[in-house]
């Protein structure tokens, strides 16, 4: 292993003690945004080679299921996943100096370094969301959250031919990265609450597509009076949902949509960092041996400078 990110996912284990409802019930290894150096493989294997620098895939489907036949993987009934106490027992994840894995989860990254392949799961996230948009081609395009997903999530919409990008955040880091990363726009909530709604809630909206990556319910309803009628939000982040406007939500016949994890982007988002199509550089904001695992985890939670905190190995 070479370079590892923490994610949100992993901020939760470590300080909350689980997502959600999900509890370890035994010690776990954590860490899904992962990428290394291929040391050996098993005699069949032929897509990649020792010394090949790869993106490791941290989804493993079971590829029966009524879902993956379906080419649906991310939602496996069986799915393990890197660094998850989803199921028991707990899938370890790539925190580690080494480990084994299937010559599948492999993609091959050139030249690039390994920090930034190890942005392929969270950039995975963010094609799977413009995916599931539908063409932004000439569109006008809002994101709200510019953490690492939403960041990220910009360069893939910049890529898709999006007209206009606004980013939208409560810190100035992750706006300056939103900017480097295609945002043609963006918009501090916390300096100037009211921008948003100023600027571009006229004429029943001005945006054809929104995608809420904070995870706050109350900026997912912020969205609706500034997306057009007809125009597709799609709720990247986690909430309860309560701040939902229905009544603008019936009227406007705002398209709602959800999305969850990614498959095939995988491979997209490694042929796009390899080549640079997407230079996912400015969303890694500090790189800490893992040996001071303990102060990356404190490192992590300042939101108003940090954005992806990475892990590194010694070779």
């Amino acid at each position: 292993m070479g370079a590892a990110g923490i994610c949100g996912s992993d901020i939760h284990y470590f300080w909350d003690g689980g997502i959600g409802t999900i509890r370890p019930t035994h010690p776990m290894i954590l860490g899904h945004e992962v990428a290394g150096v291929v040391e050996q493989i098993g005699a069949a294997v032929t897509r990649v080679k020792p010394g090949d620098k790869v993106a490791v895939n941290p989804s493993q489907p079971c590829g029966r299921c009524h879902f993956c036949l379906l080419g649906q993987q991310q939602h496996c009934m069986e799915m393990q996943f890197f660094g998850s106490a989803m199921r028991t027992p707990h899938c370890d994840g790539g925190f580690r100096d080494r480990m084994v894995v299937s010559d599948y989860q492999c993609e091959p990254v050139g030249d690039v370094t390994l920090a930034e392949a190890a942005c392929c799961e969270p950039l995975s996230v963010g094609l799977h969301a413009v995916n599931n948009a539908g063409p932004l081609l000439g569109k006008r395009v809002l994101v709200m959250g510019a953490g690492p997903i939403g960041a990220l999530l910009v360069g893939a919409a910049s890529l898709a031919g999006a007209a206009e990008i606004v980013a939208v955040d409560l810190a100035d880091a992750p706006l300056a990265a939103a900017r480097k990363m295609g945002a043609t726009g963006v918009v501090n909530g916390a300096s100037d609450p009211d921008a948003l709604a100023g600027r571009y809630a006229t004429d029943k909206g001005w945006f054809d597509v929104g995608f809420e990556c904070s995870g706050a319910a109350v900026a997912l309803g912020q969205m609706f009076p500034v997306v057009k009628p007809r125009g597709t939000i799609v709720a990247v982040g986690v909430s309860s949902g309560q701040h939902i406007p229905f009544n603008m939500l019936v009227g406007k016949e705002i398209n709602l949509r959800g999305t969850h994890r990614f498959h095939a982007e995988f491979p997209l988002a490694a042929t796009m960092i390899g080549a640079r199509r997407i230079d996912v550089r400015p969303v890694i904001t500090s790189t800490l041996p893992m040996e001071r695992i303990r102060e990356a985890f404190d490192v992590v939670r300042d939101r108003s400078r940090e954005l992806k905190v990475q892990l590194s190995f010694a070779a």
